[in-house]
């Protein structure tokens, strides 16, 4: 199996280092992910700028290719020209592996997330895509090692069945941190719709000129629907959510064109 494996946190985050040790023995990982951090960066993709690109040693188990750019960029720049220059005409990776992010991207992070981004860019060019975010909090230090494990027991378990060419899975991993940490459960969840809670601090820098100092952790919202990845995770359990970059809202598009006739 070949994969490619990207993130949103940068070439050099815990997460995806961990993840590509983790990955071992999967299958032959080419690795092309953010020069800097690109958190919350969404789905934005660079039109008027170059996106420099350089081959680099991050530890000496990995290296990789690190792109000036956003998630999206290093995944349509690998799948596009990168990828075929490294291994051969007419090639594509088997899976792509957007992660292990540092934080979660559960409820209507998703929207906002890079990695996600990343991994709905690959299904979107043929190539199927699992995002993998990792909960982290206050208190005992996250244990990356153990929650790249973790995802890749339940990465194993996703590409058990091969995944279709548009498939991208949002995957979550609870709060890891023992590095004795059990598997949790795997559990199929829809997402959390509800908006975040999250507000701005005003503030007035020394010029006199007002800003607005961003208040919240992300994960809290103004509920959480019974059964959905928020609840999941917090169980805690793994939460796999597929999802799709089709946007149409279908079950009102006769309502529409009867509004419009």
């Amino acid at each position: 199996m070949k994969i490619l494996l990207t993130n949103d946190d940068g070439i050099h985050a815990p997460g995806i280092v961990a993840l590509h040790a983790a990955l071992e023995g999967l299958g032959e990982v080419t690795t092309v992910a953010p020069a800097t951090v690109q958190s919350a960066a969404g789905h934005g993709i660079t039109f008027h700028q170059p996106l420099m690109c350089r081959h680099l040693r991050v530890n000496s188990t990995m290296e990789g290719w690190a792109v000036d750019g956003r998630p999206a960029d290093c995944t349509k720049v690998a799948l596009r020209s990168l990828w075929e220059e490294l291994h051969g005409e007419g090639t594509r990776p088997d899976v792509t592996i957007s992660g292990m992010n540092v934080g979660a991207n559960v409820g209507i992070n998703v929207i906002y997330s890079g990695t996600v981004a990343a991994a709905v860019e690959s299904a979107f060019l043929g190539v199927p895509a699992i995002a993998v975010s990792l909960h982290i909090g206050e208190g005992p230090k996250t244990r990356f090692d153990r929650g790249a494990w973790i995802a890749r027991q339940a990465i194993d378990r996703v590409l058990e069945r091969p995944l279709e060419p548009h498939a991208v899975i949002n995957m979550n991993i609870p709060r890891t941190e023992r590095d004795d940490a059990p598997m949790p459960p795997i559990r199929v969840v829809p997402m959390n719709t509800a908006p975040g809670v999250d507000t701005y601090e005003k503030r007035t820098s020394p010029s006199g000129q007002i800003y607005y100092w961003p208040k919240g952790n992300g994960m809290e919202f103004a509920h959480t629907a019974e059964g959905t990845d928020v609840e999941a995770l917090w169980d805690p359990a793994v939460t796999v959510m597929p999802l799709s970059f089709d946007l149409t809202d279908h079950a009102r598009m006769q309502d529409w064109r009867e509004r419009l006739a």
